[in-house]
């Protein structure tokens, strides 16, 4: 299916994502060019010179399905309340969801946005936290130590959806499913998506190391070929 002839900037009559932990693009890109918004070929030019795939999506390239410029961390929780509380004026029953690092937490905006879509009932939104404890410089407890995140979210009058087995596709779906049915009822909802980063691969797991740098030919046969062993499906 094409989509990008029609996408619309709006969104008017559609569920929404934003992407804020936007350095996880090539995955976004990967899901966008396999649902129709740009042809799959495209994905070969990922972070090449003139490409519209950058390591940060942004908007200027007009990429369909891309909303918003996510380079600054920690901005994409307010721009999704925002659109969720356009959603309501407009009498739009839809979602909008939002994915979001679990170190990108450490920013203050984010903070202040969550205390307002609470307080403005804003429930039509579904905010999921990739909750992995790891960031580009080691260890979340190591940068800056949060404390419980879901106690956090729910301090600050959210519905809290927990899915343990965040690297197990149907345990995400049976959990995103929970946090639909929690929508429309006054509350924001957050979904913490417990996962372990390079899930699969034993050189990755357990280390924060890799979280900004590409493997080299040998590591990525490595790779692939234990993901392919394990099913792509670890139970790590």
């Amino acid at each position: 299916m094409d989509r990008k002839e029609g996408f619309d900037m709006d969104g008017i009559g559609e569920d929404l994502f934003f992407l804020s932990n936007g350095h996880i693009s090539p995955v976004f890109y990967s899901v966008l060019a396999r649902s129709g918004y740009f042809p799959v070929a495209e994905l070969a030019t990922f972070r090449l010179l003139n490409s519209r795939l950058q390591g940060h999506p942004t908007t200027h390239d007009n990429l369909p399905g891309v909303r918003i410029a996510s380079g600054s961390l920690g901005q994409g929780m307010s721009v999704a309340i925002g659109a969720a509380q356009a959603k309501k004026l407009n009498n739009d029953n839809h979602i909008v969801y939002t994915l979001h690092g679990d170190g990108e937490l450490q920013e203050g905006q984010n903070w202040e946005a969550i205390m307002y879509a609470s307080a403005k009932k804003v429930d039509n939104l579904i905010a999921t936290v990739d909750l992995n404890g790891k960031q580009i410089d080691g260890t979340t407890d190591e940068v800056l130590a949060m404390g419980s995140i879901r106690a956090k979210f729910e301090a600050f009058d959210w519905e809290v959806v927990e899915i343990t087995k965040g690297n197990d596709v149907e345990a995400i779906i049976g959990g995103m499913n929970e946090a639909k049915s929690r929508t429309g009822k006054g509350k924001p909802v957050c979904v913490l998506l417990h996962t372990e980063m390079g899930n699969g691969v034993d050189y990755m797991m357990f280390s924060h190391a890799w979280h900004g740098k590409a493997p080299n030919d040998d590591q990525l046969a490595n790779a692939l070929g234990q993901n392919y062993n394990t099913g792509g499906n670890s139970d790590y």
